[in-house]
């Protein structure tokens, strides 16, 4: 068997086993990428990018279909074929860049092939031996498939296939009401395929805040059937395409025939066939290796993990933060260090569009903060577009008023979410964010306002937080 020695192997190609390279590479150690898949990021080829792009599509029909509010009127045409050669052509460009950077690493630092570890440090690589003084364990995630719909085949569709279809379907359920499912199912229908979205939980999104929580549902459910707590009884592939019955949760039954499932009920980390059992690595109740969020370490051993393999965070920027921490710790164990992690920040990318804010609702003690608010439903910009809808829940710390998290459902909330993180970072506290400027007529001053209820909240009314700023201007 032949032998490869190196400082640091690294099991995995994507954003994380990337970063994890570089981090490596400046401590200055010799380093060995593992691939056995195809080159490019989940987010490049499968994820947010073409994702994205479809989102693009459907929010130029929704805009152009409902202009009549402005007295624009407009006849839409939506041409399935042009609007997924679209996708696909930019998606390409998007990986194929990705793929590009691949191409640049040297031949003797990549290596194709299946890894499975026979010890801590060794691994076998399809017949080739690879012995590192420390690996990290990159690998990513599969969609998962619950039982009851594995009798779908035809019909079937996930993240990894959607974006392939040659035309949209006449017809889709979507399973799964998290990110994939809400993104994609309204994409859909607003090309014009008629979408229900199923779930048997009552989650939406990441939010954890009953009050938001309610509204984008109310928000989304009007757009299209949006069914929570839904019991799916019964699921068949026929000639016809998906099957499905189901209760709602008032136990009304329903049964409709779909061209197209999309099941977007989660993904799962690629660890399976790792060979984890031949390590020193304990796994937790779920199957999942124990490990400092900090570090990214295995408890003391040689091994880390990062990205959507510790099925912590399945986010680009939170797989090339934990990357760039596991490559530098491998390479320089057993002397590890804390890596910096950034303030949580997740983005629903709907129209409206949800965000959460650092631990969000469920992240505090009760009796430990204060929370304000504003509904949309007058915010000046809001209304001047036409998207006055949503809600904003701004939470605070009793202790010093610490700026300490959000959740929201609202017009471009994604770059509001981005102040807000930014502020909770920084530790800000709430009369110092009051202290920032704020243009007028701009969507963000709807989280002034917020601001201000929070500061009431916390009883700091007569302290500096309450600026001599705009007031009383139309739509503040």
């Amino acid at each position: 068997m032949k032998t490869i020695d190196v400082d640091v192997a690294i099991i995995g190609a994507g954003s994380a086993g990337l970063t994890a390279r570089r981090g490596a590479l400046k401590e200055g150690k010799s380093v060995l990428m593992i691939e056995s898949g195809p080159y490019g990021t989940t987010c490049a080829r499968v994820g947010c990018m073409p994702s994205k792009l479809l989102i693009s599509a459907a929010e130029a029909a929704f805009h152009a279909e409902h202009s009549d509010v402005f007295g624009v009127r407009s006849t839409v045409v939506v041409d399935g074929p042009a609007v997924m050669e679209r996708v696909r052509k930019e998606r390409d460009r998007f990986a194929g860049g990705v793929v590009s950077s691949v191409d640049e690493i040297p031949e003797n630092e990549k290596l194709r092939g299946h890894a499975r570890f026979l010890s801590d440090t060794s691994l076998d690589v399809d017949g080739t031996k690879v012995q590192a003084k420390a690996v990290v364990i990159a690998t990513g995630s599969s969609n998962w498939i619950p039982k009851q719909l594995q009798v779908l085949s035809k019909t079937l569709l996930t993240s990894d296939t959607i974006f392939e279809i040659p035309d949209l379907p006449r017809s889709m359920v979507v399973f799964g009401s998290g990110v994939i499912g809400l993104e994609l199912g309204q994409a859909m229908h607003r090309l014009g395929v008629r979408v229900v979205v199923l779930d048997p939980m009552e989650g939406l999104g990441f939010l954890k805040d009953p009050e938001v929580r309610e509204s984008a549902i109310s928000i989304l459910g009007k757009e299209f059937p949006l069914h929570l707590n839904a019991d799916i009884q019964s699921v068949e592939e026929t000639s016809d395409g998906a099957h499905v019955v189901w209760a709602t949760k008032d136990g009304v039954v329903h049964e409709e025939t779909f061209e197209k499932a999309l099941v977007a009920t989660g993904r799962r980390p690629n660890l399976g066939s790792l060979g984890l059992e031949n390590t020193s690595v304990e796994l937790d109740d779920k199957g999942i290796p124990k490990f400092d969020p900090r570090t990214m370490q295995i408890a003391d051993l040689p091994i880390f993990i990062a990205g959507d393999a510790n099925n912590q965070k399945a986010l680009l920027h939170e797989a090339a933060d934990e990357g760039h921490i596991a490559g530098s710790n491998a390479a320089l164990f057993p002397n590890v260090r804390a890596g910096l992690r950034r303030t949580e920040l997740m983005v629903v990318f709907t129209d409206p569009q949800i965000a959460v804010v650092g631990p969000g609702y469920s992240g505090f003690e009760a009796g430990e903060w204060e929370e304000g608010s504003i509904d949309y439903a007058s915010q000046g910009r809001a209304r001047v577009m036409a998207q006055n809808r949503g809600l904003v829940k701004i939470y605070g710390t009793r202790r010093c008023g610490f700026l300490a998290g959000a959740e929201m459902v609202g017009p471009r909330v994604e770059h509001t979410a981005h102040l807000l993180a930014w502020a909770v970072q920084s530790r800000m506290r709430v009369q110092q964010t009051l202290e920032m400027p704020f243009y007028h007529p701009v969507v963000e001053e709807g989280i002034r306002t917020a601001l201000r209820d929070l500061a009431k909240a916390l009883k700091m009314n007569e302290l500096p937080c309450q600026g001599d700023d705009l007031r009383d201007g139309p739509g503040t």
